[in-house]
C-alpha cells in the first residue's frame, strides 16, 4: 500500500525524469490467468482460516500484508524488464472546483540502473517538436550519468528506502470487507484505519497515521491488483513544506503481464497541496498505461556516444 501510494504522490507529482529507449523489446499482452499460474504458485501464503465469526484476526492481517510487501519488492525487481506508456490527463481546477485548464503529457516509462523513469514523447496526442525532445533527450543523459557514478551503497541505500512498506503491517488496523473481481480475477477487500500509538521506525513512516483507505490484494499471487487512499489531515513534506490537504485522494488499479509481473493500468487522483507560502495546486486527473513491452535480457541502455558503429 505504501508503495503504490508513492507512486501515485509521484505520477500527481508529474516528476519528469525521462528515459532512454534503446534496448530491444518485444510485445506483450496483459493476461488475467488461472489460479496456479507461474507468479503466484511459489507464493508462501499465511494462514488465513477465518474464525467461528467469519473473520481475520489482526495478527493474520499483519501477516498478510506483510507477506504483499516482500511480494511487492519482488515485483518491483521483474518490473524493471519491462517498459510501457502511461497518458496522463491533468485538469486545472478554481476554488469552485470547476476546470480551468487541461493538460494532456504522454511518457514512455522505462528502468535505467534500477530507477524508474519518464520521457515524454508527446503533449496534447501530438509529438514533441525537436526542441522539447531534445530537452528530454538531455534529462536522460544526465540521468545515466548520474547513475554511473554512484557507488554500490548508495544503490542499495535507494532500494533499502523502498522497504518501509512492511511498516503498514504495524501502522494500521485492517478490517476483511469481503471479496471482489479486479480484472477477472478475485481479490480480498480490506479497509485500513491508522492504529492508535504507532510509532515508526523510519522517517518516511511518519506520514501514515495521515492516510486511510482501502486495498484489493489478490487471492491467488498476494499482490496488491488495486487501492483507495485519501488524506485524513494535512500532511507536509519536505525542507520546503509541501503541504497535501485533507481530502486528497488517489485511487490505482494494476494488471497483471505476461504471467510474471503486475504493472499499473489507471491511476486517478484529485490533489489539493501548497508549495511553502508561494503556489496552490488543485488538480484531479488520470494516468492510463498501455502497450506492455518487455526487453531482452541482452538489451542494455546506453548514454549518448556509448554506441560504437560495426566494424
Amino acid at each position: 500500500m505504501a508503495v503504490c501510494l508513492l507512486a501515485c504522490l509521484s505520477a500527481a507529482a508529474q516528476q519528469n525524469s525521462p528515459p532512454s529507449s534503446a534496448g530491444t523489446t518485444t510485445n506483450v499482452e496483459s493476461k488475467d490467468t488461472p489460479c496456479g499460474s507461474k507468479a503466484g504458485a511459489s507464493a508462501e501464503h499465511p494462514d488465513l482460516t477465518p474464525d467461528a465469526n467469519g473473520k481475520l484476526s489482526q495478527e493474520q492481517m499483519q501477516k498478510l500484508f506483510r507477506v504483499v510487501g516482500d511480494k511487492d519488492i519482488e515485483n518491483q525487481k521483474r518490473e524493471r524488464d519491462y517498459t510501457y506508456i502511461e497518458r496522463a490527463v491533468q485538469n486545472n481546477l478554481d476554488g469552485k472546483g470547476n476546470t480551468k485548464s487541461t493538460e494532456i503529457k504522454t511518457y514512455e516509462i522505462l528502468e535505467i540502473y534500477g530507477e524508474q523513469v519518464q520521457r515524454m514523447i508527446q503533449k496534447d496526442d501530438k509529438p514533441l517538436d525537436q526542441k522539447d525532445a531534445a530537452k528530454e533527450e538531455e534529462k536522460i543523459q544526465k540521468i545515466i550519468d548520474k547513475r554511473k557514478k554512484e557507488s554500490e551503497e548508495e544503490v542499495k541505500q535507494r532500494e533499502e528506502d523502498r522497504k518501509f512498506v512492511h511498516e503498514i503491517a504495524d501502522a494500521y488496523d485492517f478490517k476483511l470487507v469481503g471479496t471482489e473481481m479486479v480484472g477477472g480475477r478475485e481479490a480480498w477487500v480490506i479497509d485500513g484505519e491508522p492504529r492508535p500509538g504507532f510509532e515508526p521506525h523510519m522517517k518516511e513512516s511518519k506520514f501514515l497515521s495521515k492516510f486511510h483507505g482501502r486495498v484489493w490484494i489478490d487471492k491467488e499471487d498476494l499482490q496488491l491488483s488495486k487501492m483507495d487512499v485519501e488524506t485524513l489531515d494535512t500532511v507536509s513534506v519536505g525542507f520546503v513544506l509541501a503541504r497535501i490537504h485533507k481530502g486528497t485522494r488517489f485511487t490505482l488499479e494494476q494488471t497483471r503481464v505476461n504471467e510474471e509481473v503486475w504493472l499499473p493500468r489507471q491511476v486517478k487522483y484529485k490533489f489539493n497541496a501548497r508549495l511553502g507560502l508561494v503556489k496552490g495546486y488543485n488538480v484531479d486527473g488520470e494516468q492510463a498505461y498501455r502497450d506492455y513491452k518487455k526487453f531482452r535480457t541482452s538489451s542494455k541502455i546506453v548514454g549518448i556516444g556509448e554506441v560504437q558503429e560495426p566494424k
